[in-house]
Parts: C-alpha cells; sequence; structure tokens
C-alpha cells in the first residue's frame, strides 16, 4: 500500500486541504473507488476506510492480481465534514456537480479538476455517492444512461437493484457521467443513507465491491455468499409518495419491505398537539426503495420511492 497526497491547498486560517489516495497492486490503472465528496457523506468514507484495511490485506497475501492497481480515496472534502456542512462551506457549492472541473475556476471546480486528473483513465470507477434527497435506500447501483454504461457488468455487485436514468442537462457536470464519457465504467453505490455509520447496509457494500473485483479478477477473495440477482430498474418506473401535508414525520415502514396498495406508511402529525394531520398511504403493491428519514416533512415532498410489484 501507498499513501499518497493527490491533491493539497493552502488554507490561511486552518491547515492545509488534502485529498489523500491509497494505492494497491501495480499495473494497469484498474479501478478507483471515490468516496465522501460530501460533509454529511459519513457512511460513504467509512465504507473507503473499510475497504483500503481489507485491501491492505489482500495485498499483504498477493491476492491482487499481477498488473492491476486500484486507487482508493475515501474522502475529497475533509474541509466541510470538519465543520458539518454538506457543500462546500464557503459558497454552498456541490463538488460532485462541478466534474470535469476547471484549474482556473472556483476552489470547487479546481478540486473536482484535480480530483478527475487523478481518477479520469481507470477501466472501473466505483462512487460511494448520496442522493439530494434525506432519506434511506435500498443498497444499490444506480447509472446514468449516457450509451457507454454497461448494466450487465453493474450486476457483479450483487446487489438487490441496479437503477438507470436518462440524464438531465445539469447531469452532465456529475462525476459519473464524466467518468462514462472518458471511457471509464462507471458505477454509484448507494449505500442506505449519510450521516451516520450504519454497520449492516455498510458491511453490505464492502462485501458487494469485493464481489467485483473478484468477477472482474482484479483481487481472489471468497465472499461470505453470492449476493443477489440484480433487478435492473428504470427510476421514471418507480412510483413516488407525496406528502400532502407537513408537520412531524412519523415513519411505519422501512427500506426493502413489502407493502400492499392502502397500507399506513407513516403518519404527519401536528407539531402542537401530535393529531394526525395525513396518514401516509401506498398507492401500489410493492417494495419500499426509499424512505425520508428526517423528523419533519414538508408538504409536496417525496416521502417514499416504492418499487412496483409488476418490475420485480
Amino acid at each position: 500500500m501507498k499513501k499518497e497526497i493527490l491533491f493539497s491547498m493552502k488554507s490561511p486560517y486552518r491547515d492545509d486541504f488534502n485529498i489523500e489516495g491509497y494505492r494497491f497492486g501495480e499495473g494497469e490503472k484498474t479501478l478507483a473507488i471515490v468516496g465522501a465528496m460530501r460533509g454529511d457523506e459519513i457512511q460513504q468514507q467509512y465504507i473507503c476506510a473499510k475497504m483500503v484495511a481489507v485491501l491492505k490485506d489482500l495485498e499483504r497475501k498477493g491476492r491482487i492480481a499481477d498488473g492491476k492497481s486500484i486507487l482508493v480515496i475515501p474522502s475529497c472534502n475533509p474541509f466541510s465534514m470538519n465543520v458539518s456542512k454538506r457543500f462546500w462551506a464557503m459558497d454552498g457549492t456541490d463538488i460532485n456537480r462541478m466534474f470535469p472541473g476547471y484549474d482556473k475556476g472556483e476552489t470547487t471546480q479546481r478540486i473536482a479538476a484535480a480530483l478527475f486528473a487523478q481518477i479520469k483513465d481507470y477501466r472501473y470507477g466505483i462512487q460511494m455517492a448520496s442522493f439530494y434527497m434525506p432519506g434511506d435506500f435500498v443498497p444499490h447501483v444506480r447509472m446514468l444512461q449516457t450509451g457507454y454504461e454497461d448494466v450487465e457488468t453493474a450486476s457483479h455487485f450483487g446487489l438487490p437493484f441496479v437503477t438507470i436514468r436518462k440524464p438531465l442537462p445539469y447531469d452532465t457536470t456529475l462525476l459519473n457521467y464524466n467518468w462514462q464519457i472518458w471511457g471509464c465504467k462507471a458505477f454509484s453505490l448507494y449505500a442506505g443513507q449519510t450521516n451516520y455509520v450504519e454497520d449492516s447496509t455498510s458491511m453490505q457494500s464492502v462485501e458487494a465491491i469485493l464481489r467485483f473485483l473478484n468477477k472482474e479478477g482484479i483481487v481472489a477473495y471468497r465472499n461470505k455468499n453470492a449476493g443477489y440477482e440484480s433487478v435492473v430498474l428504470d427510476e421514471k418506473d418507480l412510483c413516488n409518495v407525496i406528502a400532502r401535508r407537513a408537520g412531524i414525520f412519523y415513519r411505519l415502514k422501512n427500506t426493502g419491505m413489502a407493502v400492499k396498495e392502502g397500507d399506513v406508511l407513516a403518519q404527519i402529525l401536528d407539531p402542537y398537539d401530535s393529531c394526525v394531520l395525513e396518514e401516509v398511504k401506498a398507492p401500489v403493491d410493492g417494495v419500499v426503495f426509499f424512505a425520508h428519514n428526517k423528523p419533519l416533512a414538508l408538504e409536496h415532498a417525496i416521502l417514499y420511492r416504492i418499487i412496483k410489484e409488476e418490475e420485480i
């Protein structure tokens, strides 16, 4: 294992801003794993940290294939995590919306440019990502339909679902999109949630990455289980459940649960007398794919996303 500073930036008030990378094996640029790009992606950074420990042990045992190299970057934004801000603390910009970057631009553009220069030439790219809405997900692989996506290879992670969607104009600045345009097979892994470490979903993600590495012939590793036969979903086919009232969100159904049409998923309570303002009900039969996880719900916010039974 080789630890190195991939990018450094001076700060007048704090320690230098450093992005650190861990390299394993030698040879072609085979796989890059990118962790937290936002300050609340704690679980995403934890998964990468666990991968560093596992790969260090596999390298010591000689189980990384000859001529293959792996780069793990646990955090691309330690500054925002240190001050408990999701986005760049100075101006609220998002590093993951700045690719491929510009080395003479704003701070987050320069960070994105330096990071992309390090990772753009790898054959495979894995980003530990988070969603723009607060909530919990069933662990899954997500891909943008650029024309270069490889859905079959995405199933090698053995996670329950692989989701695809057509990119919108503003998605062209995402890491996943630009990785694909530069010829990398890019996958975004959604590991349940952010803000805190959940052991079951984080270890499921670690096992999924190792399963992928083994199937692609990058490492020799015996997984604890064979994983799932992934179901491929188009995100436009997911059923969104919208809040009709605002108030305290009392969740009754969690991700991965099977629900029937009419089942009560949650209640929205009056914050002053706790009376039920709305019973949030399932509009279709299916499985809960996403569930809001904040204590307050805003009117018209997406509270649940359900995989329709006919899609499974």
